[in-house]
This record gives C-alpha cells, sequence and structure tokens, in this order.
C-alpha cells in the first residue's frame, strides 16, 4: 500500500498520542457557544454496485463507465488523516471497507486502529450496504446490520461502533428504519432527499430537523434530520478531482482567493443558518467516489479551517472545524432545543411536480423476488448450522458469504432495480453463488439431524416454472424433506414436478397422505427454456414442526393419486351467460362465464362483489427510477374476453386464465387454507416505438374505503395512506396523480369499510395504490422505452434467455369482517415470507436415527416469531425473538427460554440491542425533545432500556429465563454455549 509505506514511521507518534486519545464524542473539537459551528464532514459516498458491479467500484475497473475506485479512496483518506490529528473523515459502507482491510498489512491496520481509536476515522451507519428503505424486509435490514457492525465490533470494538444512522442517498424514507435504529441504540440518523414540497415547507418552518415517532406500537422516538443541500459538496466548493471549482489560493500568488473564497463560504454558511434551531449546522464536504486524491481534497479543507477562523480576531462569528455526523448530532444534543413531530414516513419521494421516485417499488421484479429466495435460505441456513452444530470453516465461510451478499442486496440501487443491466447480472451471480452455499450447508446439517444421512438434499430453484431436474427422474422412491424457517408448526401445501403416472405420498410414519395431481398452466408448459418437459405437479398437504420427512412412489393401485380433469372450459367461441361456481369448505368463488373474470368472493362469512383483472399504464418517460403516466385517462384494464378453464379436485381447486398473449394466471383454492392465491405470468410485454407498458394486477369491490388504504412499512406496521393527501405538507399531484398516489408495498396493502376488509398479501417489493374507492392495485412488471435521466443512463428492458423478461409471482387474497383482528394476516405474511424450503433425496430406504435432535418451539405463544438463530462468535449463538402483532392485534406475552438454552449447552445469556453487538445494558441514547410534548429540561436527556436486560447462567432458576415481548417488540440475545 504505496500511500501507507511511506508514513508507517508516523507509527509511532500515534502510539504516543493514543495514550490520551479517546473515540466516540469525547473525540469531538470544541465548539463555541457564541458562535455559528460549521461542522465540515469529509465523506465519499460509494454505491456497492450501481453503473458498475461491487468489484469494479472497488478495484477502480472500467472506469470509461465511471471514474471510481474504492480501494484508492480508503488509502489516501488514511494518509492523509494521519498527516494532520485535527482531520477527520467517515467511513460508511462496511462491505467495501471489510475488502480493503483483508488485503491490509499489519503495520496498516495498527495505524488504521489508532486512527479509530482517536475518533479521526469514524464510522458511520455501519451497515454491509447503505440500504434501500422502501423494496427492503426488515429482516434483511437488520440482517445486514448486524453483519457490518459485527465486523467493526470484531476489528475495532467499542471505538468502531456507529451512533448514527446515514441514509443520505435511499429515494424516500421508512418508519420502520426509523424504528430498526432506535431498538440498535443509534442516537439519530440524516438523510438528504424529501419531496421537494416537504422540503420547502420545512426551510420555512425551520423543521429540517424533527423527532421521528417510529412505531404506533412501541414507545420509539428517533432524531431525524435532512441535509440541506443533498450529500454532497457545498456549491463552489468541491475541491475533489473530479471538480472543477476553485482551489484556495493563498501565499503571494497573484491568483490569491482566499477572501473571496471564505468570503462565499460564509455567506452560504449564514443561509444555512438560517434554516436551523441551534448554533451548530452540518456541510457535508464529499460526493459519489470522491477522496480518490484525498490529499487534494485536504489540502483545501485545511485552508478552508484557517482563514475562516482567523476573521473570528477580527469580529467573525463563524467557527469551523472538522467534524462527523456523530459529532455535530452530540452539539444538537447538548443544546437542548425542541423540535417538531413526525410520525409518518418519507413515502413517496417527488423531485418535482413531474418526477415520483415509484417506479423503482417495482422495477425488475424477477431480481426484487429473488432477494426473498436469498433471504429464505439464508434463514433456513443460519437455523440448521445452529442444529447441527456445524463449525468447520469451508461452511462458516459458505454462511458467511451468503450474508455477505444478502447485505449487497439489499443496497439502494440493488433491490431497487436502479442498477445497470450488466450489475443486475452480477448481483444474480454473486446471489446464486451464496444459495449453492446456502444449500451446501443445509445439505449437511440434515444429513445428521434427520434419518437420512446419505440424502442429497437437492434444492430445485426453478419450481416456480415448474422445473426440477430431481423429482422428474427421480419421483419414483423420492424423499421429500421439508424445513419449517418459522417458530409454529405449520399446514402448507407441496407442489412437486412430476411426470402423468400414479404416485402415492406416504409420511414419516409410513401412513398414506391424500395426494393429487394438478395440470402445469399452457403457459409454463410453452415457456422456451424451460429444461423439462413435465406437465403435472403432484400436491400434498404437509405438517411440519421444524423438519418432516415425506416418501413418493409410484404404485399400480387405484388409490393413487389421479390427475385431476378439467370441469369446464370457456373459450372465445363457448361464451354463455350465467356463472360458474368454484369452492372449497371454506371459500367461494364465482366466474362471469361471460367475461370470463372473478366476480363474487365469499369467506369468513362476508360476501363481496371483486372483480379482478389486469390493467396497462401507457408510459412515454418512465424510467428505472421515475413512473410517469404518459396520460391520465391512458389506463387500460382488461374487462372481459378472458379464456379459463377450471381443475377441480379434492384438496386443490383451480381456475386458468388466458388474459392475452403475455398475461395469464391460475386462481388457486386449498381446501382449509383460507386465501386465495393468484399466481400471475406477465411477458413478454409489447412495447411500442414511442411507449412503454407497466402491468398492474387490480382488484375492485364495493367496499366503500372514502380515499383510505394501508400499505405495510417493510413488512412490519401498516400505515394509513389517504388519496392526494400528505402528513405534513401539500403535493403538486396534478401533472401526476397516480404517480404521486403510488406507495411501497413489501408485504401488503389493504382496505375497508364499516363493515368489510379486504387485504392483498405478495411475495415480493411492489408499488401499490388504490386509486379508486374499494380498488387495489399493484404494478407487477415495467417494460420501458427510454431512461428517466437520472443516472443510470440505460432504458429499462430486461432480457432473459435471449427474449424480453416474463415475470411469474403470486399475490393472496384475504377477505374479512372489518371487526375482525387482523391477526390472520400477519400470520399469512410469515407463512409467505419464509414457507416451507423443498430438498429431494432419492428414497435408498436405508435411515438411522439422527446424530442430533430438533428443538420444538411450539411452547413458545403465537404472536411470537423466530426470527434469528444464528451462529455468532465460536461458541455463541444468537438468538432473535419478536412478538409479531401489533398493539391492535395483539397482547403482551411472556413465555421461558430456559428449554432452549438448554438445547444449546448454554451457560450463559446476555441480552443486547436489536444488531447483537451492544450489550443492552450499555445502551444510552440521545433523547430529543419534541414540541408540545410537555415542559422541556434545561439539560440533555438520554433513553436506557425500557426493560431490565436478561442476564442470566446455567446454574440460575429456570424461572429467571422469562422474556416478556409487547406487541412489536423484538428481543435479541446471546447465547454462550459449552
Amino acid at each position: 500500500m504505496k500511500y501507507l509505506g511511506v508514513l508507517c514511521v508516523t507509527l509511532l507518534a500515534l502510539q504516543a498520542k493514543s495514550a490520551q486519545a479517546a473515540c466516540g464524542y469525547e473525540s469531538c473539537h470544541e465548539t463555541k457557544s457564541n458562535m455559528v459551528n460549521i461542522h465540515l464532514v469529509p465523506h465519499s459516498h460509494d454505491d456497492v454496485g450501481w453503473l458498475k458491479t461491487v468489484d469494479q467500484y472497488f478495484y477502480g475497473h472500467k472506469n470509461n463507465i465511471q471514474h471510481a475506485g474504492v480501494q484508492y479512496i480508503i488509502d489516501t483518506v488514511i494518509a492523509e488523516l494521519i498527516k494532520n490529528p485535527d482531520r477527520r473523515f467517515i467511513q460508511v459502507e462496511t462491505s467495501f471497507f471489510s475488502k480493503w482491510w483483508s488485503e491490509q498489512s499489519e503495520t496498516a491496520k495498527e495505524i488504521v486502529k489508532k486512527l479509530v481509536n482517536e475518533g479521526r476515522l469514524q464510522f458511520t451507519n455501519g451497515a454491509w450496504s447503505m440500504n434501500d428503505e422502501a423494496a427492503v424486509n426488515y429482516q434483511s435490514v437488520i440482517d445486514q446490520f448486524s453483519l457490518g457492525l459485527k465486523f467493526l465490533d470484531d476489528t475495532f470494538g467499542t471505538c468502531g461502533r456507529p451512533t448514527v444512522g446515514w441514509q443520505i442517498d435511499p429515494f424516500g424514507h421508512s418508519r420502520e428504519q426509523a424504528s430498526l435504529y432506535a431498538q440498535m441504540g443509534y442516537d439519530g440518523e440524516f438523510f438528504s432527499r424529501m419531496d421537494h414540497n416537504d422540503k420547502g415547507r420545512r426551510m420555512a418552518d425551520l423543521a429540517l430537523e424533527m423527532v421521528w415517532d417510529a412505531s404506533e406500537s412501541l414507545d420509539i422516538k428517533l432524531f431525524t434530520g435532512l441535509l440541506y443541500t443533498y450529500y454532497w459538496d457545498t456549491p463552489g466548493f468541491c475541491f475533489d478531482v473530479h471538480c472543477s471549482d476553485d482551489p484556495i489560493i493563498d501565499g503571494n500568488s497573484y491568483d490569491n482567493n482566499v477572501k473571496s473564497r471564505v468570503d462565499d463560504f460564509i455567506a452560504y454558511a449564514a443561509q444555512v443558518a438560517e434554516k436551523f434551531r441551534t448554533n451548530h449546522i452540518m456541510i457535508p464536504m464529499g460526493g459519489d467516489f470522491q477522496y480518490e486524491d484525498a490529499e487534494v481534497n485536504f489540502k483545501n479543507m485545511d485552508k478552508l479551517v484557517k482563514y475562516i477562523n482567523e476573521r473570528q480576531s477580527s469580529g467573525s462569528k463563524y467557527n469551523i472545524i472538522y467534524s462527523t455526523p456523530a459529532c455535530y448530532l452530540h452539539s444538537v444534543h447538548q443544546s437542548v432545543q425542541s423540535y417538531p413531530n413526525k410520525t409518518q414516513d418519507f413515502f413517496p419521494y417527488g423531485s418535482d411536480s413531474n418526477s415520483f421516485w415509484t417506479g423503482y417499488f417495482s422495477s425488475r421484479p424477477t431480481q426484487k423476488r429473488f432477494e426473498r429466495d436469498g433471504n429464505h435460505i439464508l434463514q433456513v441456513a443460519k437455523e440448521l448450522s445452529v442444529f447441527a452444530d456445524l463449525n468447520s470453516e469451508e461452511q462458516k465461510e459458505k454462511l458467511n458469504y451468503l450474508r455477505q451478499i444478502m447485505g449487497v442486496m439489499q443496497h439502494h440501487d440493488a433491490i431497487t432495480g436502479t442498477e445497470k443491466q450488466a450489475v443486475s447480472n452480477d448481483y444474480d451471480r454473486l446471489l446464486s453463488d451464496g444459495m449453492v452455499g446456502g444449500t451446501n450447508i443445509a445439505r449437511d446439517a440434515l444429513r445428521k439431524v434427520t434419518p437420512l444421512p446419505t440424502g442429497e438434499f437437492e434444492s430445485c430453484l426453478n419450481l416456480n416454472i415448474s422445473e426440477c431436474a430431481f423429482t422428474k427422474d427421480n419421483a419414483d422412491n423420492l424423499a421429500v424433506t421439508l424445513y419449517n424457517p418459522l417458530a409454529h408448526t405449520t399446514k402448507q401445501y407441496v407442489r412437486l414436478p412430476v411426470k402423468n403416472e400414479n404416485y402415492q405420498v406416504t409420511d414419516d410414519k409410513g401412513r398414506v397422505v391424500a395426494s393429487e395431481l394438478v395440470p402445469v398452466s399452457q403457459q409454463i408448459i410453452d415457456l422456451e427454456f424451460r429444461e423439462t418437459d413435465t406437465q403435472y405437479e403432484l400436491v400434498f398437504k404437509a405438517t411440519v414442526d421444524k423438519i418432516a420427512n415425506y416418501y413418493v412412489k409410484k404404485v399400480e393401485s387405484q388409490s393413487a393419486a389421479q390427475p385431476i380433469k378439467a370441469v369446464k372450459s370457456v373459450s372465445g367461441e363457448t361464451r354463455e351467460d350465467g356463472e360458474t361456481v368454484v369452492q372449497t369448505s371454506t371459500i367461494k368463488l364465482t366466474i362471469d362465464n361471460n367475461s370470463g373474470l372473478l366476480k363474487t368472493v365469499e369467506m369468513n362469512g362476508i360476501s363481496e362483489n371483486i372483480e379482478q383483472s389486469f390493467g396497462v399504464y401507457r408510459t412515454y418517460d418512465s424510467g428505472a427510477y421515475l413512473f410517469r403516466q404518459y396520460n391520465q385517462g391512458d389506463f387500460v384494464i382488461q374487462d372481459g374476453g378472458v379464456e379459463f378453464t377450471v381443475y377441480e379436485g379434492s384438496q386443490v381447486k383451480e381456475i386458468h386464465q388466458v388474459f392475452n398473449e403475455y398475461v395469464s394466471q391460475v386462481i388457486r383454492l386449498y381446501e382449509d387454507r383460507n386465501t386465495v392465491e393468484f399466481d400471475w405470468q406477465v411477458g413478454p410485454i409489447p412495447r411500442e416505438e414511442e411507449f412503454g407498458n407497466e402491468v398492474v394486477i387490480v382488484f375492485s369491490s364495493e367496499i366503500e374505503s372514502k380515499g383510505v388504504f394501508y400499505t405495510d412499512a417493510n413488512g412490519r406496521e401498516l400505515l394509513k395512506r389517504e388519496k392526494d393527501k400528505r402528513e405534513d405538507f401539500n403535493s403538486e399531484l396534478d401533472r401526476q396523480p397516480t404517480a404521486g398516489n403510488y406507495y411501497p408495498i413489501t408485504s401488503r396493502i389493504a382496505l375497508q369499510d364499516s363493515k368489510k376488509r379486504m387485504a392483498i398479501l405478495n411475495d415480493r417489493a411492489q408499488g401499490g395504490s388504490s386509486m379508486k374507492d374499494g380498488q387495489i392495485e399493484l404494478m407487477l412488471h415495467r417494460r420501458l422505452v427510454r431512461d428517466d435521466g437520472l443516472g443510470v443512463d440505460e432504458v429499462l428492458n430486461e432480457e432473459k434467455y435471449g427474449q424480453p423478461l416474463i415475470a411469474r409471482g403470486k399475490v393472496y387474497l384475504v377477505l374479512n369482517s372489518a371487526e375482525e383482528s387482523t391477526s390472520a394476516e400477519r400470520e399469512w405474511e410469515k407463512e409467505h415470507h419464509l414457507p416451507l424450503w423443498k430438498f429431494f433425496s432419492k428414497n435408498s430406504g436405508s435411515t438411522s436415527s439422527p446424530a442430533k435432535s430438533v428443538p420444538s418451539f411450539d411452547d413458545f405463544p403465537k404472536s411470537v416469531h423466530l426470527l434469528t438463530l444464528e451462529p455468532f462468535n465460536d461458541g455463541e449463538v444468537l438468538l432473535r425473538v419478536e412478538n409479531f402483532m401489533d398493539h391492535t392485534e395483539g397482547n403482551v406475552v411472556s413465555f421461558n427460554i430456559r428449554p432452549l438454552f438448554d438445547y444449546l449447552n448454554g451457560e450463559e445469556i446476555r441480552e443486547t440491542t436489536l444488531d447483537g453487538n451492544l450489550p443492552l445494558s450499555d445502551m444510552k441514547r440521545f433523547k430529543f425533545h419534541a414540541e408540545g410534548s410537555g415542559v422541556r429540561g434545561s439539560e440533555p436527556e438520554y433513553y436506557t432500556s425500557a426493560h431490565k436486560p436478561l442476564e442470566v447462567t446455567a446454574s440460575q432458576d429456570p424461572a429467571d429465563f422469562a422474556v416478556t415481548l409487547k406487541p412489536m417488540q423484538i428481543r435479541t440475545f446471546i447465547v454462550k454455549t459449552k
């Protein structure tokens, strides 16, 4: 490392200083109470993939696309921090820093540790990536923060721990993200993108900083601040090599510009100071991939600091210091001010009246689904690693690799679908590799915890197109091992692609399990890239605690599973008046024969006229980020001419519908399942020369919702939405009324009146809205014709297998009384997010007693979710439990974790903050005063844990292992094992 090699002699000097050095808030520079304190924050925003891949950004490859090399940024920043102890820098993306760290010498590492211990290099945010906040699920956000913070804690200890969130680039902000920050013990967060109308109002009201009520169920508040001018440099003061602003020229040069440069900076600082409530302002100095030659940046900032502060002797009231977001927040906290309250979120983000950033809620739908699959196998692999006590270095490396790529996938240009196609392909490659490693871990574990010590335990990742080579060729004497990532026993239907033959299914006790053969839809069979000729799926209902084995064999008996036959088929030529009724013991659907559309739904004692169809928005200049409807009347819903065929078995009823040449679906009912499944397929979407098309699924009812609907926040609490309204401001919706009413839907959207409630649950992140009373729409797929000019510089026109993208997925309908609890929706959410994972082996007939047992979690209360169970440090297991009901659905619950502690051979257990890296007893979080919330004190206040942290050892009474959870509460424990 050439930049440090010539400076290693300074290590001794750094060591000499360290005796007095302090990190964290103690390392912040002194401020002056009678002046405007300018907190200058050097930083580089380094996307974990966007226009280039992650590795291309790190190594500085393909600079013809974008000049960026993160390894050189960190190299030169470290070299420059050494030169001057006053300098500061924040490192944000732990994924990049971890890669850089792994390539350093021990001498270089010692230098960096000294800088961290002195607070000169300060980690901010600290997650593996700067995650998106619209399309992510909370489980994956928690995981990627835990991963990043654990690396920092293992590497640097307490001084490496961030205390401030830094979400400066995501395109809108979630209330749940703020809640997670608070639960991790963070003191506040900062971001830089806010709706232009909202920002204008807040500028006028001195409301750019606020106290965010981050949960309706938990008493959680978080200080949140908006940067004055986004996250890039002060206008006119970009000193980076990427920029062309004037440097500060001092000395005897004819071009000496110190006075004009300082005058301009102070004038800007004065503008900023007018919009904030304390005598502290934060001015970021950096931008995308800046500081590749950090000497240029710091040399000019040194002069800025020097010459601004020299003016104090002649009466200037401006004091400028090198700082960090944490040091700025500390100063604001010490100032003891009051701030406006915020209760909703910051979606959708509109950068102008024609630009609502709501397209990315749905962009790249197959990758959004693939990310959910990655999380699914990650949770399975983590749990099984604990149960089977997998501890080889290879197994640890595979698990950590999957953790890391899932952290990358949360990035705000990954799961959002706002990256270039080549980068998207690289994300797919990385995630695919990680998932293969995860399935291999699961295989190793299952050989120890099932009676199949030599089982193959193959996973089939193309089951959504009924493709699985293993079941096709081995359906005779097939062992199906089902793993349940949830805490409680679940009953789910299993579908296996097979040939049209007679099969019998038995459970692990030899009992015959009812099954039947269901035809695969013709649209799946016709997929050119589908590498199988199987045209049927074998369906049976499985009951699974944690692990269950089912066995399939061919038989000649007439009692074997038989193909279910079509009971009705309606095409364009055979239209007839009347209705077709399809029903199970719990649900009744009516199809209008003339239109071919769903007409009515009866379930849970409620009957409602619900028409379901598909619509298309014709768009001219939508892009990966933006959804822009071309003409507000230009929306087509398919309202008739739908061909359909009905198949009725004893366990499953299916309505196969063909809407047009690129839209089809299967409406599916299972016996004893209280949801209606809509299995949709869209693509290739046709594209005109000038117009793209964006396809939505639409559910229209007669529910009198009066413009009100509800959307989830990252799979957790619901937020109330009102059409055309915002919480704090008036949004300009004249040009884009639809896009301006779109919200991120990561798990469900619902509406209701005084009598009935309709909820739609989805299987991936999508944009959605209710543009008419009683109506819900979700955007499924987009194919566009031009870029939206926001940086990606590429049309969103995906291709796979040499043809325009075909997307498949599922949504689920729940109809209920408005008086009933929505707790059932919560339970369905969990099951759809983490369903049974299927593993396949040849049933050789040789079984043995498992080497290890697997515990049951059925003694947990029904509303308790096993959020995380994973290996942590050697000899340690991380456990998270969650009460997943909110305050309207559930109650406080208590249970005892001593049985699990004993199963794990626990020696002691300690409770931590949400991320698992800070003892909860050590948490001391800044408390800020909200306007109208009572008398403000004169001294800074703090939050500590609202309950006594659990800290017990094996020698203590079992009653001491009781855990209590309020609605929506998550508690995190580290179990030290023998």
